[in-house]
């Protein structure tokens, strides 16, 4: 089972594939370069000068996804999980002045100048993922000193491109090895145990459990901080659509209508809708958000985590962890057996396998039965099949941040019938997870992420 510490990552917007993973992939690249220069007699042949290629879906939606930003900023030495998102702006101004990048790790000043050494390329297909980035680095004299090339696919997760073919991951030793919505089920009717209590085992394995408490809770914790750092926010979002935030008027008119008790039924679904407006907004302004898989579909969890923590009677602290537990099960299947990526499958890897993940949290904490649990997350993900990522513009925004407010609700409606029936059904979890595989590889490489079909085509720009 994939880990939940990799499936709920602490991020910036506003993607995960196009931001987090090309700053980590940046990291990474330039603490390789400081442990060769480290290792080199009289620190000999230092790298002077850095060149980055971007290609595919990272070529096509560089600056809308603020995946040069990234690179920017991971090179410099942030990581996506401790940067401060409020001084992003002024480091990457501060390089693009300077043509070079700051002193760090062993490494002096390296000669980096935004503008031609963010190369983008548009033609070139990468032989194994849609986004692939490398990295080149130079001495004084031109000579490359390293080269190396990355995938980011998906949910912050980068691998080198050597592996991004592989088959299968290597997961750790736990107690529990999970692979497959079928082995989940056994594994509860074997042990007894819940599908929370199994994964909080696998993880207990790997770390002390203590540990495992306290990442949940700042998961939960930075959901929550998104949330009302989204409602309180008011403005035009970064980029050229000129996006209106709407999060803290919509909250003004729904606290407005509470007070004059003229609330309808179904009105309580206006504030899911909010909560996950306010998360995504935040992601396309660059805030911190946690990927739940994906910084793209970043607003559901935390919408249908807050719906359970206001609104459901009973709702507990220990609730809130099982909930990201049972959710982390579900995106750890997708991601091990399908993809989590918008420019791999579509939209549907990633408003889909969230609002797949929040049904089955949701349900879970409602008192469903495992097999209530897996059909709960088999309903939202089967009516997000097909869904493609087109976004207008190359921004997160337009349809996105909408998007995340259909996927919470789906979430609700999926786990409440779930939980109206007995966990029998005709199509599995393992079926759906498999169609949603197929149907990424057969659509359209113009829907994946690319901005050149969809809505990103037929938006009439004023």
């Amino acid at each position: 089972m994939i880990s939940l510490f990799d499936i709920f990552k602490v991020g910036i917007g506003p993607s995960s594939s196009h931001t987090v993973g090309p700053m980590r992939a940046a990291l990474r690249f330039m603490e390789a370069c400081a442990e060769q220069d480290a290792g080199q007699p009289g620190g000999a042949s230092p790298v002077a000068h850095i060149r980055v290629t971007l290609y595919g879906s990272l070529a096509w939606t560089a600056s809308g996804h603020a995946t040069d930003k990234a690179v920017i900023l991971g090179l410099c030495g942030e990581h996506p999980e401790t940067v401060r998102p409020d001084q992003t702006d002024a480091m990457v101004a501060h390089v693009r002045a300077e043509g070079c990048l700051p002193a760090r790790g062993g490494l002096p000043p390296v000669r980096f100048a935004p503008e031609t050494d963010i190369v983008l390329d548009k033609e070139t297909h990468p032989p194994k993922h849609p986004n692939t980035l490398q990295f080149e680095a130079f001495d004084q004299t031109g000579t490359l000193l390293r080269t190396a090339r990355f995938c980011s696919v998906g949910g912050g997760f980068i691998v080198s491109e050597e592996a991004a073919d592989s088959s299968s991951y290597a997961l750790p030793d736990v107690p529990h090895d999970v692979r497959s919505g079928a082995d989940l089920l056994a594994l509860t009717q074997k042990t007894g145990l819940s599908i929370a209590q199994i994964v909080l085992e696998n993880e207990s394995a790997l770390r002390p459990a203590a540990d495992v408490v306290a990442h949940l809770d700042h998961i939960a914790s930075v959901m929550m901080h998104c949330i009302e750092r989204g409602v309180a926010q008011a403005g035009i979002l970064p980029g050229k659509l000129r996006v209106q935030r709407r999060a803290h008027a919509l909250y003004e008119r729904l606290k407005d209508k509470d007070r004059r008790n003229s609330n309808l039924p179904h009105e309580i679904m206006d504030w899911v809708s909010l909560f996950a407006i306010a998360v995504n907004e935040e992601n396309a302004a660059g805030g911190r958000v946690v990927t739940a898989p994906t910084n793209g579909a970043a607003g559901v969890v935390p919408a249908v985590l807050r719906y359970y923590r206001d609104y459901c009677p009973g709702a507990t602290v220990d609730g809130m962890r099982d909930f990201l537990l049972t959710a982390s099960a579900m995106g750890s299947l997708f991601k091990l057996n399908a993809s989590i990526s918008g420019a791999e499958v579509g939209c549907q890897g990633e408003v889909g396998v969230a609002s797949s993940m929040a049904a089955a949290g949701l349900a879970a904490v409602l008192g469903a039965t495992p097999a209530q649990v897996e059909n709960a997350a088999e309903i939202a993900m089967e009516h997000h099949l097909g869904m493609t990522c087109d976004p207008v513009g190359g921004l997160v925004q337009i349809p996105c941040i909408e998007r995340n407010a259909f996927g919470a609700i789906k979430a609700i409606n999926a786990a409440s019938l779930a939980l109206c029936g007995d966990g029998e059904h005709r199509v599995s979890l393992d079926q759906v997870v498999q169609t949603m595989a197929e149907t990424g590889r057969d659509m359209n490489h113009r829907y994946k992420e690319t901005s050149l079909g969809g809505l990103a085509m037929n938006f009439p720009e004023c």
